[in-house]
């Protein structure tokens, strides 16, 4: 199982800087640098606080989705680092948009 790292602050799926989404998705088809790419699970906890319904208490992601086909660690849309940084530079995230994927290296 993958280990996401999580930085976004304001997700309702971070807990302890750890993603507990059982199932994440990160974007950017053509993207070049890491700033191109986002994490599309992502929930702002102002309108999810309570959610849980698709959480794991463990912390674990059951499925680490990666739609970046210029991402050299992306194997049939699947990612195949063990561990993956999620981030954000924004302090009070919003959109998906503003989220980004650390971990992203082109091929």
């Amino acid at each position: 199982m993958p280990s996401i790292g999580c930085n976004v602050n304001n997700c309702t799926h971070n807990s302890g800087g750890a993603c507990y989404a059982n199932k994440i998705s990160v974007n950017g088809k053509k993207a070049r640098t890491s700033n191109n790419t986002c994490c599309s699970s992502f929930l702002n906890e102002s309108n999810y606080g309570s959610f849980t319904n698709s959480s794991m208490a463990e912390g674990s992601c059951n499925s680490l989705n990666c739609n970046v086909k210029t991402c050299a660690h992306n194997a049939g849309n699947i990612c195949t680092l063990h561990d993956v940084a999620i981030t954000s530079n924004v302090e009070a995230t919003n959109l998906n948009s503003e989220t980004y994927c650390s971990s992203f290296r082109s091929k």
